[in-house]
């Protein structure tokens, strides 16, 4: 029977080992949180994307894509809300001088203390003096705790006097926010309807932890679903009930997935409702962190940006810093504003409200592994085993010659020519042919083609497949379909 993954550090070692995911700067000695994707790495997040784009894009009829800047103007993360509040309170440790998120800490007499018990709330109430640092578990030794800031700041310009400060984006969310109206305007497009995103964020994480889990730069799938106020609820449950079928039809086993509902102290200020998509994860003995959030974000952002957009027009007048005051007042006729949508059919004009499903493309493929990963025993020796859905798999077919002669590398690397152009392929003619088929089977490949002795006389082949490790015979010209009907599923 196979056994699944049961510490990461095995996975960790498989990622290098076969080229998924390498230690940025590693010939330096590393940079602390910061990975590059290596050639079977990048292919599998890239399938990731491409399988998450497909299902809310490609296959709906009320979503489009967008792909904004990561730099915008500063006025933009004003108006949403993270110059002024986007930072986490942490606190030194005064002994091993590390510093923590105190909705992170512990109290001692209660190890196992979920996360709304330890929100910001209850400990500004209780305290630190029964916390105990996760590092050197001295207790109570900590200074008072103090916000840090999540955003990373830049400069942009070409000299120090006319340089402005800006931001390498926290998120790819309000960038859709931003370009509402030119969407809107552009496409036609009738409430309810949603806007997609991929793109890389960044933030300056007090603590990074688990591999690819959380790190400072990092890749998002974001959806911004705007819908008429009063259906938001609706489309909330939809969308839960989407985003867990995806996860489930990629392969992801349903007992290593569950809704956490957020509490009421853990909401975040612009939203009605939030539940997160957790998955287990091996960290320590099994750990349920999220995977996906998805958020009731009512009206709040579009209001927002329009009171930005007010205070834009105060300081072209006044000439004030409109990053240290604060926003303009949102007049009484805020649902006619410019980020607004007038109904044709109901004659009414209002602020949509929106519904964010918002996912990790980093965690979403660290799942992904982790859920594929097996050991097992076959014929007395060892097998790691990685049984990605054909979708996700980094090389669809793998094509060996069984040995270097014999015309077997020339008829192999025919066959290898003609497959690639459908699929992503790759050609092995050196070792045994045993040995070959485990590093594919570390790679996650689905099928090996091996060209043989037979194969120069009745023009058939031998598939193997990586699961069931069983071989068939196929005729090279019934080849392509007889992948294609187990590929592309």
């Amino acid at each position: 029977m196979a056994e699944t993954l049961k510490k990461l550090d095995d996975l960790v070692a498989l990622c290098k080992r076969r080229g998924f995911i390498f230690q940025s700067s590693d010939i330096y000695g590393g940079l602390a949180s910061c990975y590059d994707y290596g050639p079977l790495g990048v292919e599998l997040k890239q399938n990731v994307k491409n399988a998450w784009w497909k299902s809310v894009v490609q296959m709906r009829d009320d979503m489009v894509g967008l792909d904004c800047s990561i730099l915008m103007h500063p006025m933009v993360w004003k108006s949403s809300g993270h110059v002024d509040k986007f930072a986490d309170l942490i606190a030194e440790c005064k002994k091993c001088n590390t510093r923590t998120r105190v909705d992170h800490l512990q109290g001692v007499e209660n190890e196992e203390t979920t996360h709304h018990e330890t929100s910001e709330a209850a400990l500004a109430k209780d305290g630190l003096a029964d916390k105990v640092c996760p590092h050197c578990g001295a207790v109570g030794q900590f200074t008072d705790p103090m916000p840090f800031k999540l955003m990373f700041e830049t400069q942009m310009g070409a000299n120090v006097d006319d340089s402005m400060t800006v931001y390498l984006r926290p998120e790819t969310a309000q960038g859709i926010f931003a370009n509402f109206s030119n969407v809107m305007n552009t496409t036609r497009l009738k409430v309810p309807f949603g806007i997609a995103q991929m793109g890389k964020s960044f933030r300056n994480e007090v603590t990074t932890k688990a591999f690819i889990f959380r790190t400072r730069e990092f890749e998002q799938m974001e959806i911004e679903y705007f819908c008429t106020p009063g259906t938001d609820e609706t489309w909330w449950e939809h969308w839960k009930e989407e985003r867990m079928k995806w996860y489930v039809e990629l392969g992801i086993r349903m007992e290593n997935l569950r809704f956490r509902p957020h509490e009421a102290d853990e909401l975040a200020h612009y939203a009605k409702a939030c539940v997160d998509i957790e998955y287990l994860f091996p960290f320590g003995q099994g750990d349920w962190q999220e995977l996906e959030g998805i958020a009731n974000r009512t009206d709040y952002d579009l209001r927002q940006h329009q009171r930005g957009m007010r205070s834009m027009s105060q300081w072209f007048e006044n000439k004030r810093d409109t990053l240290t005051t604060p926003l303009a007042e949102e007049p009484e006729d805020w649902h006619k504003g410019p980020l607004s949508y007038f109904d044709d059919e109901k004659r009414e004009r209002y602020i949509p409200y929106v519904i964010e499903p918002s996912a990790g493309a980093d965690r979403g493929t660290l799942a992904f592994l982790v859920d594929a990963y097996a050991e097992e025993e076959v014929r007395g020796e060892r097998r790691n085993v990685l049984r990605f859905h054909p979708t996700l798999a980094p090389v669809k077919v793998a094509i060996f010659p069984l040995v270097k002669k014999e015309g077997m590398p020339e008829k192999a690397r025919a066959i290898y020519d003609q497959l690639k152009r459908g699929w992503t392929c790759f050609y092995d003619q050196k070792g045994a042919v045993g040995r070959r088929y485990r590093r594919q089977d570390e790679a996650g490949t689905p099928f090996c083609v091996t060209v043989d002795g037979q194969t120069k006389e009745d023009d058939t082949v031998t598939v193997r497949d990586r699961d069931s490790m069983e071989q068939a015979r196929v005729n090279c010209e019934q080849l392509e379909g007889y992948l294609r009907e187990r590929l592309e599923i």
